[in-house]
């Protein structure tokens, strides 16, 4: 059995149109047989989705003609150059122009395909995406967001930045709430979402300058912008029914993250230590198979697999770099659900109107409001 990621079925269009997914085949650990097995196991299931697939073509071909599902849909974009998960972002942005992954980022710029799926290197993915789809109006600095396993009726909690960037000043942390609520409210279907701010305690005098000042900021923004703000979060919260959203900065969130993950699988190997012990132990695991499996599915990392890159014009997936089939399957689902749902638009749409209920309540208080300038050139 395989766990759905949440988004809500209700916002999803019914549409027999094809939906193109831009895929990078090159950059992940475990080489291009897995993403286009992910890629086969997603067009299996939904035969609205097709591809446009970046790499290495010899590589390519024949394991697309292994897999009759992809007959028909799927064109491929050769290129000679891969992104290595060493490579410095600051190289990539300079030489990454015959690169699987910027072919991948240009499709979604000339609008070919709706969301672009990559394995690979992180920073070199962010660094590309910036200068190819360019930041959102209003948005400083993007933010990657995925989808915690929490106690929620929903089954997730949105959590951004993981990533993106280690910085986050007050007004990025204002902007992440601003991107999350509307993650939360189109993906998972929440009309209200509760946004969280994480910080080291819940009592006001704790946590850096920073966050103070985003937690007044974000409060006041509750009110104009559609969401309840619940305050200061602690990391025990993450998964909680507390709040449905939970910001920070790319710091803080990645590790957060990557001891998630070490801790699911963690328990998950100690799990398996427990039921194979010995012969009791391995007759006590029949009895409790079925119960094993759904906790497998609800803690298992590859079935939510995915981070969104926020605040682009164009939505891009970042899969796990070592995502098997079962992981490159969920980043690729995420990217047809947010596909179908218009998502890049609406995301634009709610950060525009959380700027403007801003600077209209700054001017109504009196307040000199200047116009922020563009930082796509610097």
């Amino acid at each position: 059995m395989q766990t759905s990621v949440a988004i809500s079925p209700s916002s999803v269009k019914n549409s027999a149109a094809k939906t193109v997914i831009s895929v990078d085949a090159m950059g992940g650990d475990l080489g291009v047989a897995v993403v286009i097995d992910g890629m086969s196991r997603a067009a299996r299931k939904n035969p609205q989705i097709s591809f446009i697939v970046h790499g290495d073509e010899p590589t390519i071909t024949p394991l697309l003609a292994k897999r009759k599902v992809l007959t028909g849909r799927v064109s491929v974009r050769h290129t000679d150059e891969v992104v290595d998960m060493h490579d410095r972002p600051s190289h990539v942005m300079r030489h990454g122009k015959g690169t699987s992954m910027w072919s991948c980022l240009e499709a979604v710029r000339a609008k070919e395909a709706s969301v672009a799926v990559s394995c690979g290197n992180t920073g070199a993915l962010m660094a590309l995406s910036m200068i190819r789809l360019r930041k959102a109006a209003g948005v400083k600095r993007p933010a990657i967001a995925i989808l915690w396993p929490s106690l929620n009726p929903q089954g997730f909690n949105v959590m951004l930045d993981v990533g993106a960037d280690i910085r986050a000043d007050a007004q990025d942390l204002k902007v992440f709430a601003l991107m999350g609520a509307s993650y939360a409210r189109n993906g998972l279907g929440l009309e209200r979402p509760r946004i969280g701010l994480l910080n080291v305690g819940t009592e006001d005098h704790k946590g850096k300058p920073e966050l103070h000042e985003a937690n007044d900021i974000i409060a006041e923004d509750a009110k104009m912008n559609g969401f309840e703000y619940v305050g200061f979060v602690e990391g025990g919260d993450i998964p909680s029914d507390k709040v449905d959203v939970i910001v920070t900065d790319g710091f803080t969130g990645n590790v957060a993250l990557k001891t998630g993950e070490g801790t699911a699988s963690l328990i998950g190997l100690r799990m398996r230590e427990a039921f194979t012990r010995n012969l009791l132990s391995k007759l006590s695991a029949l009895f409790v198979l079925r119960s094993l499996r759904h906790l497998r599915d609800k803690i298992d990392p590859r079935q939510v697999n995915g981070g969104v890159f926020l605040g682009l014009n164009g939505t891009v997936i970042k899969s796990h770099g070592a995502a098997d089939a079962t992981g490159v399957e969920a980043a690729i689902r995420l990217a047809f659900q947010l596909a179908q749902l218009g998502f890049t638009e609406k995301l634009a749409a709610r950060v525009a109107s959380g700027m403007q209920n801003r600077q209209d309540e700054d001017e109504a208080n009196g307040e000199i409001v200047e116009t922020p300038q563009s930082s796509e050139n610097t």
